[in-house]
């Protein structure tokens, strides 16, 4: 008896995945407008009113990838600027990890980018709140390059949308199977990150 309500949160927790993971494939292929509830809820082998018994609406399923990825990507940042070594180190693994997980789940990346419009104002203020501590982030670490000497630049506010600029666009083009794996698209765009900043490469 004990095991019943286990087994029903781990049953929940598996359509939601299931439900989510219909999501992120029909978002990317057709877009948010594009998309219905009954093309998610069939690609999860479900009806539409199942699919409403674990999110109220299409928006929500949007908000709920929007958030994780929002917020992996913030884990990342924030842990590649914390580690040991020069600015221009720890610049270097930070747009490495960075550009990693953009090339490396394009089609999630493909709505965290593009698909910000179609969030409430509620939750698209709480997602471009994740997006300014990722930028912030980004902004400490090359402000101490340029006060340590590492970085040379003339506008602080312009490298770091560059920098930052560098993965977004990766979910565009990027497909696996093409003529560059994540960690050559990875070495090279982190390696332009230290151009943009006037360090000398690692």
């Amino acid at each position: 008896m004990t095991d019943a309500p286990q087994a029903d949160t781990s049953r929940a927790e598996a359509t939601r995945t299931r439900l989510l993971e219909s999501a992120v494939a029909a978002f990317a292929a057709k877009g948010y407008y594009g998309t219905t509830t009954r093309d998610i809820a069939a690609a999860a082998g479900m009806s539409p009113a199942a699919l409403y018994m674990h999110h109220k609406s299409k928006e929500e399923l949007l908000y709920v990838i929007s958030r994780g990825g929002h917020e992996q990507i913030l884990r990342l940042v924030v842990e590649a600027a914390a580690v040991d070594g020069t600015p221009a180190q720890r610049l270097y693994g930070l747009v490495h990890a960075f550009v990693s997980e953009h090339a490396g789940r394009p089609t999630v990346a493909r709505i965290l980018n593009y698909e910000l419009a179609a969030l409430s104002p509620e939750h698209l203020a709480e997602i471009r709140g994740i997006r300014r501590e990722t930028e912030n982030a980004v902004r400490a670490l090359v402000a101490e390059g340029v006060r340590s000497g590492d970085f040379d630049i003339r506008d602080l506010k312009m490298a770091v949308v560059a920098v930052l600029s560098l993965g977004i666009d990766i979910a565009r083009w990027y497909r696996e199977g093409g003529d560059r794996s994540v960690v050559e698209v990875a070495d090279q765009y982190a390696d332009m990150a230290l151009r943009i900043v006037g360090a000398p490469p690692l």
